[in-house]
């Protein structure tokens, strides 16, 4: 028989505003307390008064349970919201800021496994009003920063990498019901996230076109973000941003890195060196046929040429010699 989980879906609840449910709550305990004082009062004056029996025993069950009612009364803050249930039926979720009132019986919910030492401390706060505030869900935009891991690159070289990921609750029943935990959920998606798309990249190329995790720091975040969003979507978060904050080899390897780098940066000088020497003297040769200064045969073109590259790709400067017979 196949296992099917259930996909929850937010629904906002529409609550009726705390005020008036107070106000009304308290003057029914005034009238109770009333009553009591009159049906007591009737009772005295004749031990057989009906009226007086009803409104004794009605003003003593509203002073027992009419403290019922401020069960239900919730008072919320911007950017928070309460996913409640009843008899362990989810309802709908409270997200609208302000004091409210919904129904006595029903339960907040908190996602599994959620810390209450995670919420600051609160000078005078009784626990079971910081146990209250551990059931809110916060859906302001937060950070998750995981710390730096050991990737293999696309050339499988060993770096590390470090990732930044901006998010937000959009969804609050899916973050509750569906997931176990979505703090811990997100954490183990982002390390799974960035080891699959570091291995996409490598760290490094002397490939102008193609992508590497160094040079391409757009598109590699444009890719973390997408994936992370599609492996997220469960659990009713919005991925705002992921980013890698860290990007570095290995330290076994470096020291070998950073010869390579250097290397190859030696070459691609040397590049430019030599392709602006061979312009000079091809310049140089060509200026000379123009002006007629002088008729060199091939040879001594050869050995002008030679002296001239020497010139100037060498690393130190030339020292001239300066012949004062022919140059035949």
């Amino acid at each position: 028989m196949e296992n099917k989980t259930m996909i929850y879906e937010e629904k906002e609840l529409k609550p009726v505003s705390g005020w008036a449910v107070l106000i009304f709550t308290l003057l029914l305990y005034i009238a109770a307390l009333g009553a009591v004082i009159y049906g007591a009062i009737l009772l005295d004056v004749n031990d057989s008064s009906a009226l007086g029996g009803v409104l004794l025993a009605i003003g003593l069950i509203w002073l027992c349970f009419g403290w019922i009612p401020f069960m239900g009364l919730k008072i919320m803050r911007p950017n928070e919201a309460l996913v409640l249930t009843l008899f362990g039926k989810y309802i709908g979720t409270l997200k609208k800021e302000g004091f409210f009132f919904v129904n006595p019986f029903s339960t907040a919910v908190a996602p599994k496994n959620s810390v209450v030492s995670e919420i600051n401390p609160i000078v005078g706060a009784t626990p079971a009003q910081v146990q209250q505030m551990a059931r809110k869900l916060s859906l302001k935009t937060m950070t998750h920063d995981n710390g730096n891991q050991k990737i293999n690159d696309l050339s499988g070289n060993p770096i590390i990498v470090g990732i930044m990921v901006t998010w937000r609750v959009v969804n609050t029943a899916k973050a509750v019901f569906n997931v176990e935990n979505f703090r811990t959920f997100l954490s183990i998606q982002a390390d799974s996230t960035l080891r699959d798309v570091a291995r996409l990249y490598p760290y490094d190329s002397t490939d102008s076109d193609e992508k590497t995790l160094r040079g391409s720091s757009t598109e590699v975040a444009e890719k973390l973000k997408e994936l992370l969003q599609e492996r997220v979507e469960v659990a009713g978060l919005e991925i705002i941003e992921a980013r890698i904050t860290h990007l570095a080899y290995a330290q076994e390897i470096a020291a070998a890195m950073l010869q390579r780098q250097q290397a190859t940066a030696i070459i691609e000088a040397r590049q430019k060196i030599v392709d602006g020497a061979v312009g000079m003297v091809e310049m140089a040769l060509q200026k000379l046929s123009e002006s007629n200064v002088c008729e060199l045969d091939e040879e001594r073109k050869a050995q002008m040429v030679s002296n001239l590259l020497v010139v100037l790709c060498g690393n130190k400067d030339a020292q001239p010699i300066v012949n004062s017979g022919s140059i035949y």
